[in-house]
């Protein structure tokens, strides 16, 4: 069975072409790449898997499906926009516990590793609003990839990062099934991933 199911997937703004076109496909558990330029409309797919857009359709997350039971299929997914301002006034450890809240399972030595490996520890008694982008995006990566969450919704991951850190991400990304093999990560970049082995690969448009 694949982590997400998607049947028939269409969305589009009021007046717009639309910018998924009944789309239909399964996503496998391990690191899927949603690949497509600048301005292709990744971050638009990223919400509407989120649940975030009314698209039309059917997504379907293992048994619980969107329309059926939208509080559950969102709890079961990761995603986390890199542009809020949501979690500004919280310091990394605090935005974390605030990300994983309901998910025990979620993996805190992974986590601090993250940190680490991001470069985050001169950070960790600072608020989000003293860091840089680059290392607000470097928390909400390391909550990503920490937790539990059967679905992960990563956009641009790269996006501002160092290259230590795009290493570590690289890295991270590429360990992830054997460490969370039932758990599905769909990165949406237009870049490559090279270094990560991918289960899947989806080209914008979509239909």
């Amino acid at each position: 069975m694949p982590v997400l199911h998607i049947d028939r997937l269409r969305f589009a703004y009021p007046d717009g072409p639309p910018l998924i076109a009944d789309w239909s496909a399964d996503v496998p558990a391990g690191v899927t790449l949603l690949h497509g330029d600048t301005g292709s409309g990744k971050s638009t797919v990223v919400r509407a898997l989120a649940g975030e857009l009314q698209a039309t359709g059917q997504l379907r997350l293992g048994e619980v499906s969107l329309g059926a039971d939208p509080r559950a299929y969102r709890a079961g997914v990761f995603c986390c926009d890199p542009a809020t301002d949501r979690f500004h006034a919280l310091t990394p450890a605090e935005c974390k516990a605030a990300l994983h809240a309901g998910d025990a399972a979620a993996d805190e030595a992974l986590w601090q590793a993250l940190v680490e490996g991001f470069g985050l520890a001169p950070h960790r008694d600072k608020k989000l609003f003293m860091l840089s982008t680059g290392s607000r995006r470097k928390v909400y990566l390391a909550a990503a990839l920490s937790a539990s969450h059967p679905l992960v919704l990563l956009d641009e991951p790269t996006g501002a990062l160092d290259a230590a850190s795009v290493r570590c991400l690289t890295a991270a990304l590429a360990a992830a099934p054997r460490r969370q093999p039932h758990r599905a990560i769909v990165v949406a970049s237009s870049g490559a991933l090279e270094g990560v082995p991918l289960v899947a690969r989806f080209d914008l448009p979509l239909a």
